[in-house]
């Protein structure tokens, strides 16, 4: 890939579908033309990880630094105490403050994935807010910047109107947080000059907040950037499954799980998700348009490789893409495969598809089952009250099957 200029950004995010709303695009350009600029985006600790429906922000940081800006992440250790009321019917539960710190600490290591962090040129930076939210003097603040907001524009933010007319609960503390997000941007304006805050489209009121603090405080014009909020083709929320969420961190989520989750995409999402979520060049993405009926199930395999690559490793992605391959061959057993050890031979091939957490209770086993959807070393079990034994394990392992797409290995301790 040749060189990139910091006013790239635009094109790129344009051309590969990451704009929903822009402000002041024009000037933004110029700004960026003249020299790089500091960006930053959010991300509150509510759970310890992030899941796929975080990774198109991710990308935005990823892109920005690669076309020579600074990218900021901002870890919401004080506004996760708060709670954003964005597309939520109701508020956050609230977690302990030890709960935030380790969730935080587990959420920083997928960044070092995306980014490169250091005290040079464009590398990045991670602050966290609750080093300026936890010490505010409430009277102070007030004083200081209560006059700057107005109640009528905060009462028209998505975020508040939606409760409101629904006439559903928003606390005053989650009233609050508009504000504060705006004050992270004020904040991260004058500490490092950053210029731009980007999101998801449902961040947009909250981010204009932030751009009118800015300018009345400081006179200092600053933008907004934000993406389009997924789903998927037939209306499902980007990185949520019936079995849960498609989490980043691979202690959440296998490496096999993951990839799968990509390999299984649907036919009408594999290019637009080619452009979001991997840095093919457009040029090859295009050529892949025009794949129909089977064949698009080799640009599903492209996505998975790509997605895993960055997000997990180019090793686990060649393994895994690998493994998925031989899964054709029955008489070939995959380390590569999920696997959960067990201290005894004899278990039962329920208790089996539980432990390997392809379903949660006895009832989901025993349909499956009578539906044929089971299977131990490739072969369909019809018996609810199977019991694996010494013969199932060949090489001290057992493959067990949900459906076509879910495999897993037992291994005996």
């Amino acid at each position: 890939m040749s060189k990139m200029n910091n006013s790239d950004f635009i094109n790129i995010m344009n051309e590969r579908g990451f704009i929903h709303q822009v402000t002041d695009k024009e000037n933004l350009e110029e700004e960026m033309k003249k020299s790089s600029i500091a960006g930053y985006i959010g991300f509150d600790c509510t759970a310890p990880s992030l899941h796929v429906g975080s990774l198109i922000q991710i990308m935005m940081l990823r892109w920005f630094q690669k076309t020579g800006n600074k990218p900021i992440v901002l870890m919401g250790g004080g506004t996760t105490k708060v709670g954003d009321p964005s597309g939520k019917d109701s508020a956050r539960p609230l977690l302990s403050s030890e709960r935030i710190k380790k969730n935080k600490e587990s959420i920083k290591t997928i960044f070092k994935k995306f980014l490169k962090f250091g005290e040079n040129g464009n590398d990045a930076i991670m602050v966290d807010n609750a080093d300026w939210l936890e010490n505010l003097n409430y009277i102070s603040f007030l004083r200081e910047y209560g006059s700057y907001f107005s109640v009528n524009k905060l009462n028209n933010l998505e975020s508040v109107k939606l409760r409101l007319e629904r006439e559903q609960n928003l606390s005053f503390l989650e009233f609050n947080y508009s504000i504060l997000q705006a004050f992270d941007f004020l904040q991260l304006s004058k500490d490092y000059d950053c210029k731009i805050q980007m999101g998801g489209s449902d961040q947009w009121g909250n981010i204009i907040t932030g751009l009118d603090l800015i300018k009345k405080v400081t006179s200092e014009q600053a933008y907004g950037l934000t993406s389009p909020l997924l789903t998927t083709s037939s209306g499902s929320k980007m990185g949520k499954t019936s079995n849960g969420a498609i989490w980043l961190n691979s202690y959440q989520l296998s490496d096999w799980d993951f990839w799968q989750y990509w390999r299984n995409t649907e036919d009408l999402d594999v290019i637009k998700f080619l452009k979001l979520f991997t840095e093919l060049p457009i040029s090859e993405i295009n050529k892949l348009k025009n794949l129909k009926g089977a064949e698009i199930n080799d640009a599903k395999i492209i996505l998975a490789n790509e997605v895993t690559k960055i997000c997990r490793d180019s090793k686990v992605a060649d393994e895994i893409s690998s493994s998925s391959a031989n899964l054709f061959n029955k008489s070939q057993i995959d380390d590569a495969l999920p696997s959960v050890k067990v201290n005894i031979s004899e278990i039962s091939i329920i208790d089996a598809l539980k432990k390997l957490n392809f379903l949660n209770t006895n009832g989901e086993a025993r349909r499956l089952i009578r539906g044929n959807g089971a299977r131990i070393n490739d072969i369909v079990v019809n018996d609810e009250n199977y019991t694996l034994t010494i013969k199932d394990y060949e090489n001290g392992k057992a493959k067990i099957s949900y459906g076509k797409k879910k495999h897993g290995l037992l291994i005996l301790n």
